[in-house]
């Protein structure tokens, strides 16, 4: 018997004309697109960057303006910052003139890039902000200041150190590390 596709099914289909992307591929980059809401980064960005990863030729920007519906200067402004995040690459094209995208398809690398990113707009101006904050609180002689302050930028110097650690590990060690999740918390020593 042939089950109708519920309403959401319909409306990606709809959204998504001009390349026969599957309903696999239209779930992913609407859901890729919702998540990138949720990490501060716009759903057109996540939605592109979803778009390439899928595909197997490289894309120009009048194609993907086309297939997810969106405005020709979103589109150009999501490549330019892709771009800065190195998830995508520029590839020339013989006889077009036009500029062509492909996106990193190595999950591992994708993550290792958005890792470094976020720890250049995220970590390292926290560190900053924490280092000084120290200073000015041992100037002022706020000892209680001092403390939680100083306690706040431990933290964040040991979390950027574990992913600078993280950042310079072998894939394959890697790997394994997530493999043992938490089963490594066995062989530390009990207490806080």
């Amino acid at each position: 018997m042939h089950k109708r596709p519920s309403c959401h099914i319909f409306l990606i289909e709809q959204k998504f004309t001009n390349m026969k992307l599957t309903t696999a591929e239209h779930s992913f980059i609407l859901h890729w697109g919702d998540m990138g809401v949720n990490w501060g980064i716009s759903r057109s960005t996540c939605q592109i960057q979803a778009l390439l990863y899928l595909q197997q030729k490289p894309l120009n920007a009048e194609d993907i303006s086309e297939t997810l519906k969106l405005a020709r200067s979103n589109v150009s402004t999501s490549l330019k910052e892709l771009l800065q995040w190195n998830l995508i690459s520029r590839v020339p094209i013989v006889h077009d003139r036009r500029d062509h995208f492909t996106a990193e398809t190595d999950v591992w690398e994708i993550a290792r890039r958005i890792t470094l990113r976020r720890k250049q707009q995220e970590i390292d101006p926290a560190l900053s902000a924490l280092r000084k904050c120290v200073a000015l609180a041992a100037e002022e002689h706020s000892p209680e200041v001092s403390r939680r302050l100083g306690n706040m930028l431990h933290f964040t110097e040991r979390l950027d150190a574990w992913t600078g650690d993280m950042q310079r590990l072998p894939r394959g060690q890697l790997e394994m590390l997530l493999k043992l999740g938490a089963k490594i918390a066995s062989f530390l020593p009990r207490g806080k």
